[in-house]
């Protein structure tokens, strides 16, 4: 019985990701056709919006002279080391607020300012402090993943459901068992949620920290390309950013379905 079961959620989300591939694939070529067409008519300057045609061909251009892979690895190397030093931070504080109730009203007015407060803002003072090089980046990245990451893990551990937490007191559970057999496996799809929206931010981060300060970089070279009118440059490094992130989405999204039947199987 829980095999068919397993088999048919299976199923279920195989369709659920072919029809949202194919209908987010057919509005984006929709889009790009439409793109196409109007420049080829005319209609849109390519000296300000390009085409995606140019666009391709400055892609491969850029990847044929190799101008474009020192850009992407350096930003590649902000936003992982950022990403890592943001969730090696965020996941245990957020635990540790959400479980510690005090910690958590006593931090929390701080980590809403932070949150709320755009990270861009703090970057002449980062430039101050750490210089224009990789630190003052690092540290925007951070500041700009740590904090979805947090408050994420503090409302998942704080909003336990209280029938488990009730029904593990009444078989004898400590609240080291709770902790461990309860909060922590019901708090992944709040870390999931938490990974994903760092992501972004970090991604944000990484283009801000580049183009406000910095010598190297895709947000670098969007800055220079824009400023010297190098439109199809700018797409391009645009493209590329946001294909890694949809990448990052997705994969974190097919973690947490995995996840999610895992645990219905479990149950």
């Amino acid at each position: 019985m829980k095999s068919n079961n397993q088999a048919a959620m299976i199923k279920r989300q195989m369709i659920n990701l072919t029809q949202s591939i194919g209908l987010g694939g057919g509005v984006i070529l929709v889009l790009l056709i439409t793109w196409e067409v109007s420049s080829a008519l005319n209609l849109v300057n390519p000296m300000f919006a390009s085409s995606p045609a140019r666009i391709f061909t400055a892609l491969i251009k850029l990847f044929k002279n190799g101008e474009i892979i020192p850009h992407i690895v350096e930003s590649s190397k902000v936003f992982a080391i950022g990403y890592l030093m943001a969730a090696v931070t965020g996941i245990p504080a957020g635990i540790a607020l959400g479980w510690f109730k005090k910690a958590g009203l006593a931090f929390g007015p701080m980590i809403a300012a932070f949150y709320t407060t755009p990270r861009i803002a703090l970057m002449p003072l980062f430039i101050i402090w750490f210089g224009l090089g990789v630190g003052s980046k690092l540290a925007l990245v951070f500041l700009s993943a740590v904090f979805p990451l947090i408050v994420n893990m503090q409302t998942a551990v704080s909003n336990l459901d209280k029938d488990f937490t009730t029904v593990a007191k009444a078989y004898g559970a400590n609240q080291r068992q709770i902790f461990f057999t309860i909060a922590l496996p019901e708090s992944v799809p709040f870390l999931i949620t938490g990974l994903r929206l760092a992501t972004g931010r970090a991604l944000l981060g990484v283009v801000g920290a580049e183009v406000f300060g910095g010598a190297e970089g895709l947000g670098y070279l969007i800055q220079y390309a824009g400023a010297t009118f190098q439109v199809d440059k700018v797409f391009v490094c645009v493209v590329i950013i946001a294909a890694a992130g949809i990448i990052m989405d997705r994969s974190l999204l097919a973690l947490n379905k995995r996840f999610s039947l895992w645990r219905g199987n479990d149950h």
